[in-house]
């Protein structure tokens, strides 16, 4: 029964070894999901701008967040690279078209509440002052982001595991979230 015991604990042991580095190249590093939430947040924005005519105010936002936005998209770039090598580019693409989708129909879902739970966000948005204060307000106002991976600093505490939680609502609850939010 011993034995037994060993030659499992040797085998796990083996796993994750193998397996370790795998885990730890698809999660999300910090400066990553700030990345990945001032994309969410301008997304969201240029869905607004789109929907609700609010054209000056998303040009206002890009024009001052320019650098700060540009570091996010190569950030994420860079991660999806590392998380997907030669397939990088196309989970890229998968991850914008995705993020736009999805918030284009949750804006569908809110109907003709949307541009009015969306406007203040424009200005909430001008008013932060650096790429960590717009991430922040992102994840305060529950901007819907698609991107579920865990974050490395999780991984490393629980290497188990493998499942990720959600921090956004379902679908299904996701409008009223983001109504009272707003």
């Amino acid at each position: 029964m011993r034995r037994k015991f060993s030659i499992r604990l040797l085998i796990a042991g083996a796993a994750m070894a193998i397996g370790g580095p795998a885990i730890a190249q698809s999660c999300v590093q910090a400066n990553e999901r700030t990345a990945f939430e001032l994309r969410a947040l301008q997304s969201q924005l240029m869905v607004a701008a789109i929907t609700c005519q609010r054209d000056g105010d998303y040009n206002a936002f890009v024009r001052k967040f320019q650098g700060d936005l540009g570091g996010a998209y190569n950030t994420i770039r860079t991660h999806f690279r590392r998380t997907a090598g030669a397939q990088g580019q196309r989970a890229l693409d998968g991850y914008i078209t995705t993020l736009a989708n999805e918030q284009s129909q949750d804006g569908v879902r809110q109907g003709s509440r949307f541009c009015q739970n969306i406007t203040p966000l424009f200005q909430v948005a001008l008013a932060q002052t650096s790429a960590s204060s717009l991430a922040e307000m992102s994840m305060e106002r529950n901007v819907l982001n698609p991107y579920d991976a865990a974050s490395c600093a999780d991984r490393v505490t629980t290497p188990a595991a493998t499942t990720p939680t959600r921090r956004r609502p379902a679908a299904s609850n996701r409008s009223a979230a983001v109504t009272r939010n707003r």
